[in-house]
């Protein structure tokens, strides 16, 4: 569950006692912080910063294939090199963990990015 950014109302800048130098500053950072924190009104929030309160994604699950298992052992049969049936059948399962890891992986990005562009 992703909590709720919260952030504090920034008071007007004073427009008498103030240097007009000072008050432009002073207003300028004002709209900034505003636009960062998505307080300011802007309807598609292009300028909200992330925080980590926008962010529920979780951690991809743990790796399946943590190296290769097929050994490319095989045989010579009339000057050409084949592998052995075990090593090929090894190399298919090898190449599966490798899709469902990329898979995983893949599908943890999809949801941080739409997390990130809210």
């Amino acid at each position: 569950m992703a909590l709720q950014p919260r952030y504090t109302a920034i008071p007007a800048v004073p427009i008498v006692g103030v240097e007009e130098w000072q008050s432009r500053i002073l207003n300028a950072l004002k709209e900034n912080v505003e636009l960062l924190a998505g307080t300011r009104g802007e309807p598609d929030l292009a300028s909200a910063a992330v925080n980590l309160a926008r962010l529920s994604v979780e951690p991809p699950p743990a790796q399946t294939m943590r190296q290769v298992s097929a050994k490319g052992s095989g045989f010579t049969i009339g000057g050409s090199n084949v592998p052995a049936l075990e090593d090929y059948n090894q190399l298919v399962v090898d190449t599966q963990k490798l899709a469902n890891d990329v898979a995983d992986l893949r599908a943890t990005v999809e949801v941080l990015i739409a997390q990130l562009r809210g």
